[in-house]
């Protein structure tokens, strides 16, 4: 059999059109510190185990048309929504550590995101590594590759996906970060609370003592202890959420 046919190059190039965009924003492999190379290689190789499948599944091409197009720009485009659903999840690690650094006086601490590029807190960039390393380490790759193949029976190939699907969908995940990372950043904000609340009671009680010099460091050693404290619990809630949502999305 000869993949250089135009049906069959066709079907190859519609489902590399789908995984590759799925892969280049998957959580753990499509990372910015992932070498390019190394994540076209595993998609067009994982593009190639899934072929089998995909293959019919796909309508019926003759080479390069209107209608091959159409199917490619559909398929991109799941790609891209369901990609960037995973990602507004994923990104609740970053949201979590702005919280907690405005809430330990840490805000203005700024380095490198590694995984996005950009700046962002250092706190936030600790729990995003710390999240993709619990990804691996616990094989949740594996579930998101899962989610790839089981994508083709929840969203079928066949042309570009409903815009209120598509809005539902980004709505759903943008909304499940936002109250994710609320989850993750809740000791740091009882703990903000309560620390400016004594702080206030300090302030009245004792007027001519500098709050602000003995806050701050006090702000930042308790913290980090707080941190140090719930760490294991708030990447537990992580880990599930991110679970459950990946088995979501390959469920038709």
């Amino acid at each position: 059999m000869n993949l250089l046919l135009p049906g069959l190059a066709a079907a190859y190039l519609l489902t590399f059109a789908r995984v590759g965009t799925l892969v280049m924003l998957m959580p753990g492999l499509g990372e910015q510190m992932v070498s390019p190379r190394l994540r076209l290689a595993f998609a067009l190789l994982l593009s190639l185990v899934l072929f089998p499948l995909t293959r019919t599944l796909l309508p019926a091409t003759d080479g390069a048309g209107p209608g091959l197009i159409g199917l490619l720009i559909g398929e991109i485009a799941i790609g891209l929504v369901l990609g960037l659903a995973v990602r507004a999840v994923l990104a609740a690690l970053q949201t979590a550590g702005m919280i907690a650094a405005q809430q330990l006086g840490l805000a203005y601490a700024m380095t490198i995101d590694p995984t996005m590029g950009g700046q962002q807190a250092s706190i936030g960039n600790f729990l995003t590594l710390l999240g993709i390393t619990l990804i691996l380490t616990l094989d949740l790759h594996h579930l998101a590759l899962g989610a790839i193949r089981d994508s083709y029976a929840l969203l079928p190939p066949v042309g570009v996906p409903a815009t209120g699907d598509a809005a539902s969908l980004a709505i759903r995940a943008v909304a499940r970060g936002f109250s994710l990372a609320v989850q993750i950043s809740a000791p740091f904000i009882v703990f903000g609370i309560l620390f400016n609340l004594g702080l206030g009671v300090l302030s009245r009680l004792m007027p001519q003592m500098q709050v602000f010099t003995v806050a701050l460091p006090a702000s930042i050693l308790i913290g980090m202890a707080v941190m140090l404290a719930t760490l294991g619990v708030v990447m537990g809630v992580f880990v599930d959420d991110l679970g459950r949502f990946l088995a979501e999305l390959g469920r038709p």
